[in-house]
């Protein structure tokens, strides 16, 4: 995994940035210290992957700011070595999964864009990240097959936690996702197995999951 050790000085640059920010959680840090985010994006836009800027992907998708990527993973509470099995919704890049691997014993993804499917299963086998598992669906189904899950992220938003997730959550299991309240503003929701809720404020809004499989792209 070697190759995706982010350049020493910016990943270093990102992560003070990221402490400033409020960010505390060390497997959170570690992870995004380990992997370079400028691997998941077009060469052209290389040089911003470091920044906190929102990067654009292929089929009309966004790559968040490294705060709000950051928030997401911390309000996982996940700790690296507990050997959990972790389910990514909304695989995007590939990025956010190549974080989760480094904290997860396995991590399951489902991306409803078949592009970014293949672009991110690429990457991830070039990288030999060998604990994940991608696939072509409807996210906001789950992956039934492989639950329950100890941990499951959502990367995009959601006016509502979709019941069949929380039905693949572990005992003691936890949820998190961006969720869209009726002002228009974000949080970050933290859902538990046995019904405990917190919300937390989001740094920026990020896009919307939708329903379905695409069969365009």
């Amino acid at each position: 995994m070697a190759d995706l050790i982010a350049d020493p000085f910016r990943a270093a640059r990102l992560i003070l940035q990221l402490r400033r920010q409020g960010i505390r959680d060390d497997a959170v840090l570690s992870a995004m210290e380990t992997v370079d985010r400028s691997a998941f994006v077009d060469r052209s836009l290389r040089k911003l992957a470091q920044e906190d800027a929102i990067l654009p992907l292929p089929c009309g998708q966004t790559l968040p700011k490294p705060i709000v990527i950051a928030q997401l993973l911390g309000a996982l509470q996940a700790h690296a070595g507990q050997g959990e099995r972790h389910l990514l919704i909304g695989a995007g890049s590939g990025y956010v999964g190549a974080l989760l691997a480094q904290i997860a014993r396995h991590v399951w993804m489902v991306e409803r864009y078949g592009a970014l499917v293949e672009t991110a299963r690429k990457k991830l086998d070039a990288f030999k990240v060998r604990n994940v598992d991608i696939r072509h669906g409807d996210g906001l189904t789950g992956w039934r097959e492989h639950g329950p899950f100890d941990r499951i992220l959502l990367t995009g938003a959601v006016k509502e936690i979709p019941d069949v997730l929380l039905g693949q959550l572990a005992r003691g299991g936890t949820l998190v996702a961006p969720v869209m309240k009726a002002d228009g503003k974000q949080v970050v929701r933290r859902l538990t197995k046995d019904g405990n809720r917190a919300d937390a404020p989001l740094a920026e809004p990020v896009t919307p999951l939708v329903e379905g499989v695409s069969a365009a792209l």
